[in-house]
C-alpha cells in the first residue's frame, strides 16, 4: 500500500506541486478514505518527502558511481565533457526509459527545485554528488575558480530542471 501512496502522490506532487495536492486527493486517487493516509504518514510534508526520498537514492547511487567510474576511466585526466555526461546521463536514462513514475519524479524535482523546503531537499540529497562533480570539474578546469564551477553546475542543471519540467 506505501508504494501506491508514494505513486500517486509522485503524480500529482509532480503534476501540482506540494500546495496544489491535499492528502484526499492522493486518497481518491488511490482509492482509499483519506484517514487511512495518516497510518502511513504523519502528514502531507512527511509524505513529500518520502516521495523524493524513495528515488533520490537511486539517482544519487547511480550518478555517484558513474562520476566514480568515469574518474577512474579518466586515468587523472577528466574532461569537463566526460563529467558532465557522467553526472547527467544516468539521470536522463531513467527518466527516459524508467517509465511514467520516474518522469513524475523528474518533474516534481524540477518543479519543487526552487522552492526554500525543495532547496533543502535537494541539499540532503544531492550535495554529496554535486560536489563529487565539482572535484573532477576542478581537475578538468585547473585554473578555474571553485565559485565559477558552482555557476556553471547551477546553469547546467538549471536547463536539465526545465527539460524534466516538460
Amino acid at each position: 500500500m506505501t508504494e501506491q501512496i508514494l505513486d500517486a502522490a509522485e503524480h500529482l506532487f509532480s503534476r501540482d506541486g506540494l500546495y496544489g495536492v491535499t492528502l484526499k486527493d492522493v486518497a481518491n486517487r488511490v482509492g482509499v478514505h483519506h484517514t487511512l493516509l495518516n497510518y502511513y504518514f504523519n502528514d502531507k510534508q512527511t509524505m513529500f518527502d518520502a516521495v523524493i526520498g524513495r528515488r533520490a537514492g537511486v539517482t544519487s547511487g547511480a550518478r555517484m558511481q558513474a562520476l566514480e567510474a568515469y574518474e577512474q576511466a579518466s586515468g587523472g585526466k577528466p574532461t569537463v565533457e566526460g563529467a558532465l555526461r557522467a553526472f547527467l546521463d544516468t539521470d536522463l536514462d531513467l527518466y527516459s526509459q524508467g517509465g511514467e513514475n520516474w518522469r513524475n519524479y523528474g518533474a516534481l524535482g524540477a518543479l519543487m527545485s526552487n522552492t526554500p523546503h525543495g532547496g533543502e531537499l535537494m541539499d540532503k540529497h544531492f550535495d554529496p554528488v554535486v560536489l563529487r562533480l565539482i572535484k573532477l570539474l576542478k581537475l578538468a578546469l585547473p585554473g578555474s575558480r571553485e565559485e565559477d564551477l558552482f555557476w556553471g553546475y547551477h546553469f547546467v542543471t538549471g536547463a536539465l530542471m526545465l527539460t524534466l519540467a516538460r
